[in-house]
């Protein structure tokens, strides 16, 4: 089952930012039921998980044969930004214990990263004519990270718009609803293919584990992006009985 798509929105063209992860897929599949185009951009890190380099383009290739939406699907972009891993001293760029560090922040919080996504991504949806951008960002049920607000967000479509004197849309359609709430907007997206296409080529391990297979996909199941999707998983499921 898709969302009826308002005609208006068909004419303009997006820029997902896809990990291959869980939510960002989610994104996917909601922006190509709403816009007339739909490319996608990723980002090299350095990242610990980087195994969902690899992943995202599996999902990439299991949407265009599996969903009809999917013929929207246009360019994929790259982007080595090894920088940020060199500067960063996180969980998920080095080998370090995930933990809560001194102020409250978990140490897989890589500072800047997603406001260096969005900027980048702004860069070459402007040189591509895109107009939206998408991310899977959510206050609602995440691991405490500032720059996953929607105040944030906000703030930065605002500079990027004055800063590149375009109207750019900043959307984020999982900003305000939970891990549950985003496994039944991917089952109202794509039914029960498309669930099984998230729990069998999605990645959103911090660790890049992908020997364990569980009901909701694959992981260590100990770190807290596993622990988020397990649970997640498990309400949706318990409020479909």
């Amino acid at each position: 089952m898709s969302h009826s798509t308002n005609q208006s929105l068909v004419t303009r063209k997006a820029l997902v930012l896809f990990s291959g992860g869980q939510d960002s897929t989610i994104c996917l599949a909601w922006a190509l039921q709403r816009y007339g185009l739909v490319e996608t951009i990723g980002f090299d890190y350095g990242q610990r998980h980087r195994v969902e380099l690899s992943c995202r383009l599996a999902v990439r290739r299991e949407l265009t044969a599996r969903f009809p939406w999917a013929e929207r699907l246009g360019r994929d972009h790259l982007i080595d930004l090894a920088v940020l891993g060199e500067i960063s001293a996180t969980a998920l760029t080095g080998d370090a214990e995930i933990a809560l560090r001194d102020d409250g922040l978990p140490n897989t919080f890589v500072p800047g990263r997603n406001l260096l996504f969005l900027t980048l991504a702004a860069a070459i949806a402007y040189r591509r004519g895109l107009d939206v951008l998408v991310g899977g960002m959510c206050e609602t049920d995440f691991s405490g990270y500032p720059d996953c607000r929607d105040e944030t967000i906000r703030a930065l479509e605002k500079a990027t718009n004055l800063g590149m004197e375009r109207d750019f849309e900043f959307a984020t359609p999982l900003m305000f609803i939970d891990k549950a709430a985003s496994w039944q907007l991917a089952a109202e997206l794509g039914g029960d293919a498309f669930i099984s296409l998230l729990c069998e080529h999605t990645h959103t391990c911090y660790l890049g584990e992908r020997d364990q297979r569980h009901r909701w996909g694959y992981g260590c199941g100990n770190c807290p992006a596993c622990e988020l999707r397990a649970r997640g998983y498990r309400e949706w499921r318990e409020a479909r009985v």
